[in-house]
């Protein structure tokens, strides 16, 4: 009885130690999830690099945007580079926990065997001499009968349980063997990919030289293009500037005409309906979630001043962003409003001012326009396409403007 009650209590003590272990294992597993989810949004971001460099590369004449978008590439696959040695290491740990979760199954496989083992010699020697019947009816009460009898089933449903859970453990055992061959494997498929994209990147880093090398001996010509640019960006503003105090005395004058109420957000702002009113609050509450203009992309000039790429001493400004994409690729309105302007502009080709109550969106850069002045749109609908210039180059740009106060753009989209 003795022998039936030690093992009963170790049998369940082992049992409870090993669900523990598993939960460990869950935990790293969400940390997995997390890795893969972010790999998975890097990889998507090269593809859209790749193919915006795939459909560009038969017209690059080593420019500015070139060297934009190879900057982008290479800032981008350092990030996946580091997601991956973020992956090596995670399997590292998860290799070392299941090793651990290992050796303890191994340890309790032991254990149990040799549990089991002292509980056959047990019944071996009451076994020995006597057979289990006579053991039985050979007592002196119907209580001690029945008393062997509750002995010898408890006995008995011990082994079938320590049995059971030799095979469980052993079961546990093979499975963590075998996850072990797999954390192996996917190990040693991130280091290859690793080396790989190393190597990619190297590339990129010598066509970036290249590239640098190539417009050191231009600067002349992208003196001339910076003053051509900020030409064309003040003939930008002109515009807008202009629209916008079109906008507020033309809705000031109406709202004194029609005696009607409106609200004012500040002394450059138009004065509003409800309706107008509540256009605006709610594009303002879409702060950081606003759709790109176009599917696929990414910033190449950032919103503000900032050094040249090439030219040292020289800040350039930019009073919006500048998304390189893909030829031809369709340009959306962000949020819902009214097409307030349509024009074309030397340099930057066609344009789109939308009106969001008292906030505008502009767009610049178009080769085609398919929405006329004073049409209402929704967030996404198609106003136009990307127009691609003459160093084979796809870029839409984007302001942000709240009344007569410029601002900046990045703060506006979803993140990428």
């Amino acid at each position: 009885m003795k022998h039936i009650l030690a093992l009963a209590f170790l049998f369940t003590f082992t049992w409870m130690a090993i669900p523990e272990q598993g939960n460990l294992m869950a935990q790293t597993s969400k940390s997995r999830v997390q890795l893969e989810k972010e790999k998975a949004e890097v990889l998507q971001r090269l593809k859209e690099f790749d193919e915006i460099l795939k459909k560009t590369s038969a017209r690059k004449k080593n420019t500015i945007s070139e060297l934009n978008l190879v900057s982008k590439q290479l800032e981008t696959r350092v990030s996946f580079i580091q997601t991956l040695n973020n992956e090596v290491a995670l399997l590292n740990r998860e290799i070392k926990e299941t090793n651990n979760l290992i050796g303890s199954l191994e340890d309790d496989l032991e254990t149990l065997k040799e549990e089991y083992a002292q509980m056959v010699y047990v019944s071996a020697k009451l076994n020995s001499g006597v057979t289990i019947l006579t053991f039985i009816f050979s007592s002196s009460t119907f209580k001690q009968l029945y008393m062997r009898i509750r002995y010898l089933k408890q006995y008995s449903d011990a082994r079938e349980k320590q049995v059971e859970q030799i095979e469980k453990v052993s079961a546990d055992l093979k499975q963590q063997q075998t996850k072990l061959e797999k954390q192996k494997t996917d190990k040693q498929a991130a280091l290859q990919e690793e080396r790989s994209q190393k190597k990619e990147l190297d590339q990129l880093k010598e066509e970036q030289q290249s590239i640098v090398n190539t417009l050191s001996n231009k600067e002349d010509e992208i003196r001339k293009d910076i003053t051509e640019t900020k030409k064309q960006q003040e003939e930008l503003n002109r515009l807008i500037r202009k629209v916008i105090e079109e906008e507020i005395k033309r809705a000031e004058a109406e709202a004194k005409k029609a005696n009607t109420k409106t609200t004012k957000s500040s002394a450059n702002s138009m004065p509003m309906t409800p309706e107008a009113a509540a256009l605006s609050s709610s594009f303002a509450s879409n702060r950081g979630k606003l759709p790109w203009p176009v599917a696929s992309g990414f910033v190449s000039e950032a919103y503000g001043d900032h050094p040249h790429p090439t030219l040292k001493g020289i800040m350039i400004t930019n009073d919006g962003i500048d998304i390189q994409t893909n030829p031809d690729e369709i340009v959306r309105a962000v949020f819902d409003g009214v097409v307030t302007k349509v024009s074309t502009i030397p340099g930057m080709g066609g344009t789109i001012i939308i009106r969001h109550g008292e906030y505008y969106t502009m767009y610049s850069r178009l080769q085609t326009i398919t929405v006329k002045s004073g049409q209402n749109v929704k967030a996404n609908d198609k106003i136009g396409e990307v127009a691609t210039g003459g160093s084979g180059v796809s870029e839409v740009h984007f302001q942000t403007w709240k009344g007569l106060q410029k601002m900046n753009p990045s703060s506006w989209l979803a993140g990428k």
